[in-house]
């Protein structure tokens, strides 16, 4: 697997010269073929394919990028470009940044609420024409200022400008989330489904409280596009609709007196009947036992 530690190790590779170490444009039409093979990056990547160029693989899940798709890579993500060992020729741009470039600054402690660079490669941003000139224009202007001559302005400059793109591209995203409604709510739907079995079935006893994670799994989606797409649908967080569910079953179970509520912690998933009562209390605003008592 390749390791691009270093901007000018990515640079390189596709035959560009490095303007900046934390933060360049490459322009990947410059590169000569390449092996396809697994990489991972020590910074932050954003990418724009040009035309049509193969399968690139993060999970178990496959894309095929089509012209006019961005897509986003964090720290440590392994990526895998297949079929493996062939030789392609890389089209696009990509603006890769590192994260020292961003400490310090408004952007390094609001990267985390750009949560599309963990999402998963299928989870791609599509751009209309107009959509890909404004990143385009957004990519131009970052490349004029790294190629400027550094003086006191410079990163402040370049930050504000990579914030901007970042802004457009959380703007396209809910675009993108609205235009898809319909596989959207096809989604919700399966969610429900798959939770309400979870609930009713043995897993709740059995493996406990389920999780975001599990059920972005279910659904072949990454964590963080999951949740993203929970939000906009409903108004709730992927976490939030759990709990939701699975206070309302609480309650139900609650009125079964020949159970103690220490029982029915651990049939909801409670390793402790402790967390169960915190957890009530603190989402229903009183104890499991007053509940009971008040009903």
């Amino acid at each position: 697997m390749i390791v691009y530690d270093t901007i000018k190790k990515y640079a390189d590779t596709f035959s560009n010269k490095t303007q900046h170490p934390l933060i360049s444009l490459v322009d990947l039409n410059q590169s000569k073929p390449l092996q396809r093979e697994k990489f991972t990056l020590n910074f932050y990547a954003v990418i724009l394919k040009e035309t049509l160029c193969g399968d690139l693989r993060y999970g178990n899940q496959y894309y095929d990028y089509a012209e006019g798709t961005l897509v986003f890579f964090g720290p440590g993500q392994i990526i895998g470009n297949e079929p493996e060992g062939e030789m392609h020729q890389p089209y696009g741009k990509a603006l890769i940044f590192h994260p020292d470039l961003i400490k310090g600054t408004s952007l390094g402690k609001q990267i985390h609420d750009y949560s599309f660079f963990s999402y998963q490669s299928h989870e791609a941003l599509h751009l209309s024409d107009k959509e890909r000139e404004v990143v385009m224009a957004c990519f131009g202007n970052i490349a004029s200022e790294v190629s400027q001559n550094i003086d006191r302005h410079s990163k402040e400059l370049i930050v504000a400008n990579l914030e901007l793109l970042l802004k457009y591209c959380s703007r396209f995203y809910d675009r993108q989330f609205m235009t898809r409604g319909h596989v959207n709510h096809g989604l919700i739907e399966q969610f429900e489904q798959k939770l309400n079995e979870y609930l009713l079935g043995e897993k709740l006893k059995t493996d406990g409280v389920p999780t975001v994670a599990y059920f972005a799994q279910e659904l072949h989606l990454s964590p963080n596009y999951f949740g993203d797409l929970i939000k906009k649908e409903t108004g709730k967080s992927a976490l939030e609709y759990i709990q939701l569910h699975l206070i309302d079953l609480a309650k139900e179970r609650i009125f079964d007196t020949s159970k103690s509520v220490g029982e029915i912690a651990y049939e909801l998933g409670f390793k402790y009947p402790q967390h169960f009562t915190r957890f009530f209390k603190q989402k229903v605003g009183v104890s499991p036992i007053e509940y009971r008592s008040l009903n």
